[in-house]
């Protein structure tokens, strides 16, 4: 079995089987295939001694991995990136961006939270037809509060989080753990398309 996934992983069939059904979904929804708005983030997560790549996130206290996801408004996985814990948000942003193909064909603004701001807004503006813009937390607000556009990508981390296998980071290439966090969101896909 692990040879199956590893030989779809490598020519790209699951990354075109996650294409085809977000699209597809994104059809039933009445929306366009590509989005033209997402919203990104990162989290932190655990790793077990094994992965060959981990690093250690001052701020969380976490000994891991991040994850930096765009999701569309719908909070479907548009992209993933799975880096040390020791990487900042907006270094792994530029990480992700330099890397981001297709998806910016139709991305016109690109929601985040404070952490990202400074320096990368004017590098993504010079360099990028879509636009970050920070939602910030007013500070007349106490506790908890739902902050417009950015609690997408929150639900989409907690609807991870609820798999097994991502409430710790288990495999030894950050590879892998994006392909598992793709396969999650196939699963998600395939209930919302195909009800029981």
């Amino acid at each position: 079995m692990y040879g199956y996934f590893q030989a779809w992983q490598q020519d790209g069939t699951w990354y075109r089987i996650h294409e085809t059904l977000r699209s597809d979904l994104r059809r039933k929804k009445g929306k366009h295939k590509h989005p033209t708005a997402g919203s990104l983030d990162w989290q932190s997560v655990k790793t077990t001694a094994v992965p060959s790549s981990r690093g250690f996130d001052a701020g969380k206290k976490i000994m891991g991995r991040n994850r930096h996801i765009l999701v569309d408004t719908l909070a479907l996985i548009v992209t993933v990136l799975v880096t040390t814990a020791c990487v900042q948000d907006r270094d792994g942003a530029k990480k992700w961006l330099k890397t981001f193909g297709v998806h910016r064909k139709k991305l016109r603004k690109v929601w985040v939270d404070g952490g990202y701001r400074g320096q990368l807004l004017d590098w993504v503006k010079q360099r990028f037809r879509f636009l970050l813009e920070v939602v910030l937390r007013s500070d007349d607000q106490k506790g908890f509060v739902v902050l417009p556009k950015r609690w997408i990508v929150e639900r989409t981390f907690a609807w991870l989080l609820n798999h097994r296998r991502l409430a710790k980071d288990y495999e030894r290439f950050s590879t892998t753990s994006e392909t598992i966090i793709q396969i999650a969101m196939m699963r998600l896909m395939l209930r919302r398309l195909k009800p029981l």
